[in-house]
């Protein structure tokens, strides 16, 4: 995004005043922030749009967070509680699997309860049938994992568990899981869990 705004040819050499620049790239929310006040400095306004929030807030117009980078943080958000998410599915899959449990029963009975999810619902079954045809790849997904952590670390807030996360799907990716759906990175622990 920034060669785009600021390279020899860029947005920014030939930005109107009065222009609109929306970005819905996934970077970090300073380098939005940074971004957003170079093109101010030109007369313009950026909206930062990054994609999340699904489809009916986005019917509805109602995504709105709040100044530049507020979006970004609010993607970062969502893939970091996703991440949770994901990442106990698995456990809870890899577990039941272990101790001679149906998974898919397993799944069913959670649905019911507490532990039902947008998660749970549709990549538990992408795991219960092996099915990672990508919708979002790993590799798209481990990069905002990393901008979740580096967030993080320039707030000064401790996401231990996302770091985990982070280190699973690093794993997904390094054995040749890119380019997978990033609901393969229950494979790890499954694998994890065999031994």
């Amino acid at each position: 995004m920034e060669r785009v705004l600021t390279g020899p040819d860029g947005v920014l050499s030939a930005l109107a005043s009065g222009a609109s620049v929306i970005d819905m790239s996934s970077i970090s929310p300073a380098a939005t922030e940074r971004l957003a006040k170079l093109v101010a400095d030109k007369g313009g306004s950026m909206l930062d749009a990054p994609v999340s929030g699904g489809e009916i807030g986005a019917l509805n117009a109602t995504l709105s967070i709040g100044a530049s980078g507020a979006g970004q943080v609010c993607k970062i958000c969502n893939q970091v509680a996703i991440g949770g998410a994901l990442a106990g599915v698995s456990e809870a899959f890899a577990l039941a699997k272990k101790a001679g449990v149906d998974a898919a029963r397993v799944r069913q009975a959670l649905l019911g309860g507490f532990a039902a999810s947008r998660v749970l619902e549709v990549h538990g079954e992408r795991m219960l049938v092996d099915n990672y045809k990508p919708g979002f790849r790993a590799r798209l997904y481990q990069k905002d994992l990393r901008l979740a952590n580096e967030a993080a670390a320039a707030n000064g807030v401790a996401m231990p568990a996302t770091a985990v996360v982070a280190q699973l799907l690093n794993a997904l990716v390094a054995s040749g899981g890119a380019d997978l759906d990033y609901a393969a990175l229950g494979t790890v622990l499954f694998k994890m869990a065999q031994g």
